[in-house]
């Protein structure tokens, strides 16, 4: 990857194919860990399922040290502290395959994502050297706690205390943790309070501290083999050295916390997308009704090539993201003092796109789920099959990591914020729309292969700064509390990432591979484009109509119809040569 680019910026600048990182440019290495964890999974995980699935704290242990003795715990952190120190996208590839230990994979990410990454990015040099080594090694779990029963959203509602010591030598904590991945057997917590009451701060917490309590296990819809328990905190005394980065900081490794952990949670999602699909086409194979097997019916031929598009059209964003982290985290020194400082930093250029990842993945797994049970019909209602608890486990990621709807008022809100500031030209470029719109004549033909894709992608990027201009001007301050305009703007920009993250990976191919070796990738990415772009129109559509009305309406629906003007495509035939391909190989193919 060549310069950096500036966190939100795909929404106003053109984007080259050569900028962004495809799961096609793995190296053999990268390809390599990518196995490891698999064969991991299928020889020690798979054989195990049923006992994982029914809560055996021993077993999950036991295995998350053996994964801590490959290395596969160890992915994110730095190499001096006993860690492998890997880039964003190889501890991507990890956290993508670890999906398809279903709960298993669920313990492992809390552990190596916001369990551990606080002390990697936060911690002090004692900190590191104390914590790190035996949490990449497994010998000890991780846990992070920032959830209460009365706060969930509102992270910085918490109402766990902190008060300092007479002798200043520890910080007494109060307060009741909820819904905590591994507490019934983490060693290390992730801990947020507020220091006097007010002063929102994060602490390291030993599981041996006195004072320190587990409740009894929730009895979940689904990730039913991971543990989730209430963490009780009565008069615990930590140490004042335990206290991560400096008082009044935990918003800051809070949020970027969750910044990371939300596009975790999107490559799990899309390991999960990929086995749903393994699992949906082979049974349309194996399944015969009216004498022949039920994946010869187009109807659910294009249940699965729909799959397999939005799996593809995941694929492509995720690992442009991990490229993007990677760019920012690359010259960080861990071992300065002022890493926190620049870790935070780091990690929120990129906050907005790891929030798009989150809610497009948590929707296409729920969404192919949901697809691969009807697939099975009857019998995807049945625990025996595997894709019933994968329909059941999917329904958390839309709630965990801050739920959809609050990272679809923190999408448009961040880009907000960051043109207020000065990062970005939004607003400049939004003007300069507005002068361009008086005399638009929408281009009418395209001759290049992906032509009028790319022009589309371009028009929607256009109705973005048109919609956005309009509400900024009619609400100024007030933006903030029109929940379902920032909504639509969220959406319209999930869309373009999504669809230009996918135009870029076939463009690369295509520029690698040559046009007849990737035809499914193109015709993926036509009907993607084509079909978010409607999306796009639609919204902007509602958009115009709760800003505008009467004359002014009229005026500005005429010109979002120059700029969404098309010409559609037979998705009919395209879809039907993607499920040949997907019925043929029985998975996800590019």
């Amino acid at each position: 990857m060549d310069e950096k680019k500036v966190g939100g910026s795909f929404i106003i600048d053109d984007v080259d194919y050569d900028s962004v990182v495809t799961p096609d440019d793995f190296t053999q290495e990268q390809r390599m860990i990518a196995e490891t964890t698999k064969d991991f999974i299928d020889g020690e995980i798979l054989p195990q399922d049923e006992a994982i699935e029914s809560l055996n704290y021993d077993l999950t242990v036991n295995l998350l040290q053996k994964a801590g003795e490959l290395g596969l715990l160890s992915a994110d952190v730095p190499e001096q502290y006993e860690g492998l120190g890997l880039d964003k996208v190889s501890s991507t590839l990890i956290s993508e395959r670890f999906s398809k230990a279903s709960s298993f994979g669920l313990s492992v990410g809390a552990h190596v994502g916001i369990g551990t990454l606080p002390i990697v990015y936060f911690g002090t040099e004692e900190q590191k050297k104390k914590y790190l080594p035996p949490l990449a090694s497994g010998r000890k779990i991780a846990a992070y706690c920032l959830t209460e029963p009365s706060s969930g959203s509102d992270a910085l509602g918490a109402k766990t205390t902190a008060t300092l010591s007479e002798d200043g030598k520890h910080y007494i904590l109060n307060g009741t943790k909820q819904f905590i991945t591994n507490a019934a057997f983490a060693d290390i917590f992730i801990v947020y309070a507020k220091v006097n009451g007010t002063d929102f701060s994060t602490f390291i917490i030993e599981r041996t501290m006195e004072g320190v309590s587990i409740g009894p296990e929730e009895k979940k819809m689904g990730i039913k083999g991971s543990s989730t328990c209430p963490l009780i905190l009565e008069d615990v005394k930590v140490p004042t050295e335990n206290l991560l980065w400096e008082v009044g900081k935990g918003h800051l490794i809070a949020f970027n916390i969750l910044n990371i952990g939300r596009f975790k949670l999107a490559a799990g999602c899309l390991g999960a997308s990929k086995d749903t699909i393994e699992l949906a086409s082979a049974y349309a194979n194996e399944r015969v009704q009216f004498k022949q097997p039920i994946s010869s019916f187009a109807l659910v031929r294009k249940k699965l090539a729909e799959m397999n598009i939005r799996a593809y059209v995941l694929d492509s964003m995720v690992y442009r993201t991990a490229g993007l982290i990677d760019s920012s985290m690359k010259d960080i020194d861990f071992n300065s003092s002022d890493a926190g400082v620049a870790s935070a930093k780091a990690i929120a250029e990129y906050a907005l796109e790891c929030s798009i990842n989150k809610v497009f993945g948590s929707e296409t797994l729920d969404f192919l789920a949901d697809e691969g049970v009807q697939i099975h019909g009857g019998y995807g209602f049945i625990n025996e099959y595997k894709i019933e608890r994968l329909y059941r486990d999917s329904r958390i990621n839309r709630i965990f990591e801050g739920t959809n709807e609050i990272n679809r008022l923190l999408i448009p809100g961040t880009l907000f914020k960051r043109a207020m500031k000065g990062d970005l030209p939004l607003m400049q470029k939004a003007q300069k729309l507005q002068e361009e719109l008086l005399t638009f004549i929408p281009q009418r033909t395209f001759e290049g292969l992906l032509e009028q894709e790319q022009y589309m992608i371009k028009m929607a990027k256009k109705m973005f700064l048109m919609i956005g201009g309009i509400a900024v001007q009619k609400y100024q301050e007030e933006l903030e509390t029109e929940q379902e305009i920032l909504s639509h703007l969220a959406d319209i920009m999930i869309q373009v990432y999504a669809a230009e993250s996918a135009f870029l990976r076939t463009k690369k191919l295509i520029a690698k591979q040559g046009e007849e070796k990737v035809a499914n990738a193109i015709a993926m990415t036509q009907i993607f484009v084509h079909e978010s772009f409607e999306t796009i129109e639609s919204l902007a559509k509602d958009s115009l109509a709760a800003m505008e009305s009467g004359d002014m309406l009229k005026a500005q629906l005429s010109v979002l119809k120059k700029l969404a003007r098309r010409t559609p495509i037979n998705t009919v035939v395209l879809k039907r040569q993607i499920a040949e391909r997907v019925i043929s190989a029985e998975k996800y193919v590019v």
